[in-house]
């Protein structure tokens, strides 16, 4: 990240030459962009030169954020999105074509899930790891996979990848590796320094920080080496050299698609990153001592949160993350109604179905994220039908702590 460290890059890591002196990058509420010269205008259209034409190819608010996106990440650049749907799937489209296969993990959020099933129509399949360990996804390579997807926290099972093992595995069979980092942040963990070639986030969640703007954004490393053959449709992006991803996904189906941020979430987004590292910190140190807190608890509520030493993943994520174990845990409460019982026995979460506010939430993932799934999937994805998923906030941890216990012990 260069000189400086986490919340200082924030600050400062990105330079603001706003002519008036603001603070902020302003909102630049705009459609279109107006030229000196026609010839001007050809220049940008051909790539030629620098400068904006329409806000759904860019605008200048949209592309502060996508800056600093990439520089916290550690990658060459960025491409935001209207929701971290859109983000994954322009990054998935801009590379595979009919009868590619993706090889995933197995702890995927249920959208994500069910995007993978839309692109069978599409020619697109997936072929999903059983347990999340490089091995596993050695075995499912075959000479039509085109792309290792994972996610570095699963969202809710909480498994944790091994980045740079994944990475190496895909590398060795000419393979891009793409990581969804929403769970975990650049806080945490930066996936591109540990092998994988494209990040995407969920932006409307950590990054944001306030549920208050729904997007999405991708960024490339620039290291990978794109074989023309296996993936023709880079081919003739290649002299942009480390940038071919990106510039290949601007110039073509980001383009065409339309699924471009708004500036005003961009200005919102801007607003939320200046926080995200003390926000993160907190909420990773609140959902420790809650994980721990309702684990000393006699009331039969089983307890899954990577910090907790009992994870099957806690060695790995203590060697990976940096700074916590991730800001999510989930409860098994026994049975359906006991979990719904205590969801709403609790004062202070919000039954929410989205993650990273800076105020506690808590949903009921086999009825809501995960409804679209078969039970196979749902197992697959670490989905029960007894479990709360826990977005733990910034509240005072003792408040948490005692609202916890009340609802629990309620719903005995």
């Amino acid at each position: 990240m260069g000189q400086y460290g986490f919340n200082t890059t924030l600050l400062h890591g990105i330079d603001n030459t706003d002519p008036f002196g603001a603070t902020h990058v302003p909102i630049y509420q705009s459609s279109a962009f107006r030229h000196e010269s026609a010839e001007e205008l050809e220049q940008i259209f051909a790539n030629k030169a620098m400068g904006f034409s329409y806000t759904r190819i860019n605008n200048p608010t949209i592309e502060a954020f996508e800056k600093r996106i990439a520089k916290l990440e550690g990658g060459v650049g960025s491409i935001a999105c209207a929701s971290g749907m859109a983000a994954l799937t322009n990054a998935i489209l801009n590379i595979l074509q009919s009868g590619d296969e993706i090889v995933a993990g197995c702890g995927l959020y249920g959208g994500t899930v069910e995007l993978f099933d839309e692109l069978e129509s599409f020619g697109i399949t997936t072929r999903y790891v059983k347990e999340n360990v490089s091995q596993e996804y050695e075995t499912l390579i075959n000479d039509r996979t085109r792309l290792i997807f994972a996610e570095t926290i699963g969202n809710p099972k909480l498994d944790v990848t091994d980045i740079a093992a994944v990475a190496q595995v895909a590398h060795a069979h000419g393979l891009p590796f793409m990581v969804d980092n929403t769970t975990a942040t650049p806080y945490l963990i930066q996936p591109l320094k540990l092998g994988a070639d494209i990040v995407v986030h969920s932006s409307s969640k950590y990054i944001n920080g306030s549920s208050n703007a729904i997007s999405g954004v991708l960024i490339y490393g620039g290291k990978f080496k794109w074989d023309a053959q296996r993936y023709p449709g880079i081919k003739p992006f290649l002299k942009f050299g480390p940038f071919a991803y990106l510039a290949k996904l601007r110039n073509g189906l980001f383009r065409s698609m339309g699924a471009c941020l708004s500036p005003q979430n961009a200005f919102l987004n801007n607003l939320g990153l200046e926080t995200l590292g003390l926000r993160v910190e907190r909420q990773c140190s609140n959902a420790l001592k809650l994980a721990e807190y309702i684990k000393s608890l006699d009331t039969g509520v089983a307890v899954n949160y990577p910090g907790c030493p009992d994870s099957p993943y806690h060695e790995l994520a203590k060697k990976q993350l940096h700074g916590g174990y991730g800001a999510i845990l989930t409860l098994r409460a026994g049975s359906k109604e006991r979990a719904f019982g205590i969801i709403n026995a609790l004062k202070l979460p919000l039954i929410v179905s989205n993650i990273g506010d800076t105020k506690t939430l808590v949903i009921h993932p086999a009825s809501t994220i995960a409804a679209h799934l078969s039970k196979e999937a749902q197992r697959e994805s670490g989905v029960y039908e007894d479990q709360i998923r826990i977005s733990v906030g910034i509240e005072d941890i003792e408040d948490l702590k005692q609202d916890f216990k009340n609802a629990i012990e309620k719903e005995v």
